[in-house]
């Protein structure tokens, strides 16, 4: 199936690692011209060339909680561009103990930063024919698990936020979804980290799965690729839960 996504200007925060860099890759892959920020100058460079030659694809060094520096990444970065059609906020504080630091980070990197880059891209939005806006969420924002607390509720959070902005956005004909992955295993990831450092949390986090398996980054990356695109032009307003079945509950 053509996506339709062959030309499309997207900006994805934190695409150098994980499901970002995942989904950085599937956007390529469809011809789209992609830019991504993540906070290490070192990694969005070796990003940046291990990508070279799949396409038109442009690294920046940007910290999402700094909110100046993220509008000033997404304004030239349309500029570049010529405009934009897709944002996608991916980054997370991945702040899960109980703390009141967590509390705020989870606030200001997950929440704030969702805002921000909506907010900073919306004027150049209004000018796109397939403009779609992706946040990721979590199965933690839709259910209670040992992730709630300070990064549960921001996931949550985002889901209500985008929500809104779908009716909101509507009649500007600007899709507003969020996509909430299950355990997401890959190298140098939390679910790899805690693999080594809590064994017992990892095997019953496994166990819980019916798969028998954590998801990997591509198989989160490419429902959010379709989300994105303009063959999913009447899906707005969703909650797109990507969990092979971890999750148990109804969604209505």
């Amino acid at each position: 199936m053509d996506l339709q996504l062959s030309g499309k200007r997207i900006l994805v925060t934190g695409g150098t690692r994980g499901i970002g860099r995942a989904i950085v890759e599937a956007f390529l892959a469809e011809g789209a011209v992609v830019g991504f920020c993540a906070r290490n100058p070192d990694e969005v460079s070796a990003t940046q060339d291990s990508l070279h030659g799949r396409g038109r694809v442009t690294g920046a060094t940007v910290d999402v909680g700094d909110g100046n520096s993220l509008a000033a990444w997404v304004e030239q970065s349309a500029e570049a561009f010529g405009g934009l059609d897709v944002v996608v906020a991916n980054v997370s504080a991945l702040a899960i103990p109980d703390t009141a630091e967590n509390w705020r980070l989870s606030l200001e990197v997950d929440v704030m930063h969702t805002v921000r880059l909506v907010q900073a891209a919306l004027p150049h939005l209004e000018r796109s024919d397939a403009a779609s806006i992706i946040a990721i969420s979590s199965v933690s924002g839709r259910e209670s698990d040992f992730a709630s607390g300070p990064y549960g509720t921001a996931k949550t959070a985002i889901i209500g936020y985008i929500h809104g902005l779908a009716l909101q956005l509507a009649d500007k004909q600007i899709r507003a979804n969020t996509v909430s992955p299950g355990n997401t295993y890959f190298e140098g990831g939390v679910w790899s980290s805690i693999e080594t450092g809590n064994p017992a949390l990892f095997k019953m986090a496994l166990e819980l799965n019916p798969t028998g398996r954590m998801s990997t980054p591509d198989e989160i990356a490419a429902p959010v690729v379709f989300l994105a695109s303009p063959r999913a032009c009447r899906i707005s307003g969703t909650n797109l839960v990507v969990d092979g079945a971890l999750t148990r509950g109804i969604q209505l």
